[in-house]
């Protein structure tokens, strides 16, 4: 019933495996899951945005509208996260941190390449903004 396996076999399925580990290299997907515009807060909106990584995902380097303070929460998994000039960092589910208007997010990834990883954003921005992440060329 069971077969040796050939030294092809082994070699097609280590193949296999390491295709599929690079293909969760994938960019993030995002989806903005609220938007609403502040009542007491003329001009001003909250928009969540849901950013699922597949295990090895990642987004490009990128900076948000200026006016935009941010605020994220991991929701799965572990997140590997850095702000302009600072440390990487990797943030468990239920942690936090925060991004100010003009920075820099220099690194935004899984920090599993087995597991998928989710987070919410919650940005406060200008209503007028419809471009909320602005990848680096």
């Amino acid at each position: 019933m069971f077969r040796k396996m050939t030294s092809a076999t082994t070699f097609a399925l280590v193949l296999a495996a390491a295709t599929q580990l690079h293909a969760g290299g994938e960019k993030a997907k995002v989806s903005v899951v609220f938007d609403q515009k502040l009542p007491n807060v003329p001009g001003k909106s909250m928009k969540g945005v849901l950013v699922e990584y597949q295990p090895g995902g990642t987004s490009p380097g990128h900076t948000h509208p200026d006016s935009a303070f941010i605020y994220a929460t991991v929701l799965e998994g572990s997140i590997r996260s850095a702000v302009n000039d600072g440390p990487t960092k990797t943030y468990k589910a239920g942690e936090s941190f925060a991004e100010f208007p003009g920075d820099h997010h220099s690194v935004s990834a899984n920090a599993s390449a087995t597991e998928p990883a989710k987070l919410l954003a919650v940005f406060v921005l200008d209503t007028n903004e419809t471009e909320l992440t602005i990848d680096d060329k």
